[in-house]
């Protein structure tokens, strides 16, 4: 059972509890993305509690899982995983340890950003491949909530995001949320080139399990809109970045 929303969601998200259309499909793009590098040695920065894990397993057998909510990593252990307790921006890796880094609307949590993809990067191999997905900002709704003089308020807030940051932030002081030159800024003087850079939109499962019909239409259409500029409006950003090798300077 998913548990209640908490201050723990506030702070930390919440991760995926179970399998539906949207988690699969975000799994293909990743298998797309990753080519042979998901044979390779793997980490999930910021795992929750292991359903992505569980199928990167079925690729490889070097996979990591990185989660700093100790009952969260507990129950991806549970899993049979390999998981580690720790903060994604002192990962406990040497450098180049890994092919490939999968970080799933992750870094808009943590404490320092920078510091995270800089660690990500760090222990990506040359020619390594780190996945990146995380809230973009002009999405028309704040997914994690927002807080009202001492109150948290759980759910969907229209147009949070449209406000000006420092309204914004004061009402969202909890999770960041991310525009294009924003994650190139995180990028910036970094080993790196990269591969792709778009917005996509969500799964929309739980209108689809209550409304079958209109939940598949609303998907198919807004997933249409991910090739035209309308994409800007999207959930989250896609980014894929590979590690340059030594040879390209």
């Amino acid at each position: 059972m998913k548990p209640q929303p908490s201050r723990l969601a506030a702070s930390h998200g919440e991760p995926s509890y179970v399998w539906r259309a949207g988690q699969e499909r975000r799994l293909q793009m990743i298998i797309h993305a990753a080519g042979d590098r998901l044979h390779g040695s793997i980490l999930e920065d910021g795992c929750g509690v292991g359903l992505y894990l569980k199928r990167f397993q079925d690729y490889s057998d070097q996979v990591f899982g990185l989660e700093f909510d100790h009952g969260r990593a507990l129950k991806a252990h549970d899993l049979g995983q390999s998981i580690v307790q720790a903060a994604g921006e002192r990962l406990p890796f040497p450098e180049g340890r890994f092919d490939l880094v999968i970080s799933h609307e992750v870094i808009e949590h943590v404490e320092d950003d920078r510091k995270t993809i800089q660690e990500a990067v760090r222990t990506l191999r040359p020619g390594g491949r780190l996945i990146l997905f995380c809230p973009n900002r002009g999405y028309p709704f704040e997914t994690h909530g927002m807080y009202w003089k001492d109150s948290y308020i759980f759910g969907n807030i229209p147009l949070l995001n449209y406000l000006p940051s420092k309204i914004r932030d004061r009402l969202v002081p909890h999770v960041r949320v991310y525009r294009f030159k924003d994650l190139e800024n995180l990028f910036h003087d970094l080993p790196v080139q990269f591969i792709q850079r778009s917005v996509i939109f969500g799964g929309y499962d739980n209108i689809t399990a209550k409304f079958p019909r209109l939940g598949k239409a609303l998907r198919r259409f807004l997933h249409q809109l991910e090739n035209t500029p309308l994409n800007k409006l999207g959930l989250s950003h896609f980014w894929v970045v590979e590690k340059r090798s030594f040879r390209d300077g």
